[in-house]
């Protein structure tokens, strides 16, 4: 899909998307759930779907695919932090779309929810990651998500640079770990991304071995 259609087709449903938006801050509100030490956590959400509005032509396979693929990027924490069932979020999504398309958004959101664990690694174990690379679309949205907190943590405000040091040490497992080696575009992990990824957590000198090992993947 080409960047434009893309976002015409963002336009088509903007009313759509606009309210799954409001809907999505209203629920993570209702939790009393924050973003850094005091934002609301509609930032991060709209941060992570500004990156969907940016490279979401690179893995969108057709029209069907976008509000579902919009869903996943203001949802993708609904189960995890604010309470949600896999079937309340299925529920949500098909006031927006057919049932089809519904099913593919909570998968999404499935995919992303971490798995219960005592530290940040039984959290995002293998078994959470083998489920991102085998549903559509959510090693994409993982990889937004992750570029989001990664910005976020390098930002001058509300900077955290120990989850900026994290980020760096996790990114070559990370970026293994959400890759299913698909030629089917909608598992893709779009190499633009992962270059403003490595941009923002590796010095010039570390960038063309991080590339180098990337290839090899």
């Amino acid at each position: 899909m080409t960047k434009e259609e893309f976002a015409n087709f963002e336009e088509k449903y903007s009313k759509e998307i606009e309210t799954m938006r409001q809907s999505a801050y209203d629920l993570h509100q209702s939790v009393n759930q924050t973003y850094g030490d005091s934002l609301p956590y509609g930032f991060h959400l709209d941060m992570v779907v500004d990156l969907i509005r940016r490279f979401g032509h690179l893995v969108c396979a057709g029209e069907e695919d976008v509000l579902p693929l919009f869903f996943g990027g203001f949802y993708h924490d609904s189960i995890e932090d604010a309470r949600l069932t896999y079937n309340d979020v299925k529920k949500v999504a098909r006031q927006w779309m057919t049932d089809e398309q519904a099913l593919m958004a909570v998968e999404i959101v499935y995919a992303l929810t971490n798995d219960k664990g005592r530290s940040r690694a039984e959290r995002a174990g293998e078994k959470y990651y083998k489920g991102i690379r085998e549903t559509p679309y959510a090693p994409f949205v993982k990889l937004c998500d992750r570029l989001a907190n990664t910005t976020f943590s390098c930002s001058d405000d509300e900077g955290n640079p120990r989850m900026r040091e994290v980020y760096k040490q996790e990114m070559p497992h990370f970026l293994r770990a959400i890759n299913p080696h698909s030629g089917d575009q909608r598992f893709a992990i779009p190499q633009e991304v992962i270059e403003v990824l490595v941009e923002l957590l590796i010095d010039e000198m570390e960038r063309d071995e991080i590339r180098k090992r990337w290839q090899e993947l």
